[in-house]
């Protein structure tokens, strides 16, 4: 477990970092072997320039190997502690309600992993929206933004931001 604060890092629960943490392990070992099972007995269909399931194996692998590199990563660098205090200051970890140019947003603040099988929206706090969101409003004890910004193909889109409320 990393509790660093680099502007690489993300912010995880406990229950997030164990869950990441099973999955690299479960990744790494049994589901490594399973891989290399299933290209082995591929392999032994024959021709592997048309060997669908072969490829498709391969294929699986690269997905599994990438997962693997992704949570070792974000692991590494992952912020772990308990949820923020319920002051009102947004922060990763923190449920917000804002008003968004106009309509009514709800979303988590902070890496989509924490989320789980959760079908909330997460904002990470590095995404243009989400930083925007952390540095106007917490650096601030208003609970309105005049004008956050986005740079989206060259142009900047300002829209105003009103806190509803924060809640962990």
């Amino acid at each position: 477990m990393s509790t660093t604060n680099s502007a690489t890092a993300a912010w995880l629960t406990q229950e997030a970092f164990d869950r990441l943490t099973a999955e690299l392990d479960h990744l790494s070992g049994a589901g490594r072997a399973d891989i290399v099972q299933k290209i082995e007995a591929a392999r032994q269909e024959g021709d592997l320039k048309e060997n669908g399931g072969y490829h498709a194996a391969k294929e699986e692998q690269g997905k599994i190997e990438a997962r693997i590199r992704q949570l070792t990563a974000l692991l590494r660098d992952a912020h772990v502690g308990e949820a923020p205090a319920d002051d009102g200051i947004v922060e990763p970890g923190m449920l917000v309600i804002a008003r968004i140019a106009g309509d009514e947003e709800k979303f988590l603040l902070g890496s989509r992993e924490i989320a789980g099988d959760s079908d909330i929206d997460v904002f990470s706090e590095k995404s243009p929206l989400g930083a925007a969101i952390i540095a106007v409003l917490s650096a601030s004890s208003e609970k309105v933004a005049d004008l956050v910004e986005e740079e989206r193909r060259g142009e900047a889109m300002g829209w105003s931001v009103e806190l509803t409320a924060v809640k962990n």
